[in-house]
């Protein structure tokens, strides 16, 4: 209940209102029977925006941490992503990966919508990621139908880090329904599922003109943090340097000439 009631009254006026969505392709999202739709990920707003748009309800596999928060306001941010159809998934851990296909399988066996973001976080840079297996293993299983989906512009609307989001008219476009019944029975060979993303994010990218990196957002992420965290603390090393070598070239250029006691 709480769910249309966002949809319709409260958080889907004001985010038409925002953003302004021209919405392309949405005739290709079944209007029954189960279904994934997988899509890039530029901006926290992304979470609100499909949905809002979509007719049917469709369900978001959501990181944990929006759900754990302390006090009361994380209580009510819980309550919130729990209302706009968001399911919590530890991503920490060797089992984050079979705790996200299990919840997925569950509302796909329901017979509803599933939205997905196969790179596994946002992207910081607005480029496209490699995609992680799971959405594969996902479709495989439950036998279902692959929607691809671009949200185009909200990157800018609302960049990494910045609470509130610029008034910018978005795009978010679907492509045709992927069908991968060839492979059935197949989800367990890892070039299988390896292909099968592969393909969802061709389709992902051929809709979005997004600049692909073929190496996953985490593991990007990670390296220019680690880049910076060098740089970091290579600086105050680096500075000392240079002062002790100029303090020591001073004191040799102000040594006294011991034949004269004179500073030469």
């Amino acid at each position: 209940m709480f769910y249309l009631l966002l949809k319709y009254v409260i958080l889907g006026p004001l985010l038409r209102l925002m953003f302004r969505p021209r919405i392309e392709g949405l005739e290709h999202v079944p209007e029954s029977g189960a279904a994934i739709v997988a899509g890039n990920h530029l901006s926290f707003s992304d979470h609100f925006l499909m949905p809002a748009i979509i007719k049917r309800r469709i369900t978001f596999l959501a990181k944990a941490e929006y759900f754990t928060g302390p006090g009361l306001k994380g209580r009510l941010t819980a309550a919130f992503f729990r209302s706009a159809g968001q399911i919590p998934v530890d991503r920490s851990g060797k089992e984050a990966g079979q705790a996200a296909i299990r919840e997925g399988l569950g509302v796909l066996r329901k017979g509803e919508l599933l939205g997905i973001y196969p790179e596994g976080t946002r992207s910081h840079d607005g480029r496209l990621y490699k995609g992680k297996v799971g959405v594969a293993a996902m479709a495989l299983k439950a036998e279902v139908p692959v929607i691809p989906c671009a949200m185009i512009g909200t990157f800018e609307a609302q960049p990494p880090g910045q609470k509130m989001p610029n008034f910018r008219r978005v795009t978010i476009r679907f492509g045709e329904p992927l069908d991968f019944s060839r492979y059935v029975g197949m989800d367990n060979e890892k070039a299988v599922l390896r292909a099968v993303t592969d393909e969802i994010m061709y389709a992902i990218l051929g809709l979005s003109g997004q600049e692909y990196v073929d190496k996953y957002a985490a593991v990007v992420k990670a390296e220019e943090a680690e880049r910076q965290g060098a740089a970091g603390r290579s600086g105050p090393w680096r500075s000392r340097t240079m002062l002790a070598k100029s303090i020591s070239s001073t004191t040799e250029r102000k040594a006294p000439d011991r034949r004269d006691g004179r500073a030469k």
